[in-house]
């Protein structure tokens, strides 16, 4: 199975998962690589992984349609077959939703439907809770709504730091990601 990865930052989602294909976790291959931000390091992961990859900025577009409808062209031109969202910080639309219907899923650094939205880790940390974790998710048009794939929780220590969270969860998601992927893989 050909994967489409889409990632607007520095990409170790995108890492963990180039890793967990080349050392045979996972049994598709990446197609491609999809990011919005001209600075994000994961454009120099794709580089040195020899993977191609599209820099599609919104602001390049006429409206955000034709930007996701240009998004999901690129993709099927590379023959992706699922669509994994890997730190990318940008609510998907119709255009991506309707080109790969129940074929995106996204990672989400809380146990959902607590803490949804752009800061999972953080939130979690500022509320207190003892437990949260990580979920992986099918996309819908709701933020951090789709169905739940798979979660993966942990207690979280008395004299953490958020940052000792945010290593936790990181590491959590970079073994969860993978899993998940070959597991939508084999049952595909």
């Amino acid at each position: 199975m050909k994967l489409g990865l889409m990632a607007s930052g520095n990409g170790t989602n995108v890492q963990a998962i180039i890793d967990a294909v080349s050392k045979q976790e996972i049994s598709g291959q990446i197609a491609c690589i999809v990011t919005d931000n001209p600075n994000a390091y994961v454009i120099e992961r794709a580089r040195k992984a020899g993977i191609p990859y599209l820099l599609a900025q919104p602001k390049a577009y006429n409206n955000r349609q034709t930007w996701e409808e240009s998004i999901a062209n690129y993709l099927h031109q590379q023959g992706v077959e699922l669509v994994v969202l890997a730190g990318f910080m940008r609510i998907v639309g119709q255009p991506l939703l309707d080109a790969f219907p129940n074929r995106i899923i996204n990672i989400h650094p809380a146990l959902l439907p607590a803490f949804p939205g752009r800061d999972g880790i953080g939130d979690a940390y500022k509320a207190k809770v003892s437990q949260t974790g990580v979920t992986v998710h099918f996309v819908d048009e709701g933020i951090d709504t789709g169905e739940i794939i798979a979660q993966e929780s942990l207690t979280i220590e008395e004299d953490w730091t958020l940052e000792d969270l945010e290593n936790h969860i990181h590491a959590i998601e970079h073994e969860l990601y993978p899993k998940v992927i070959e597991q939508l893989i084999q049952n595909h």
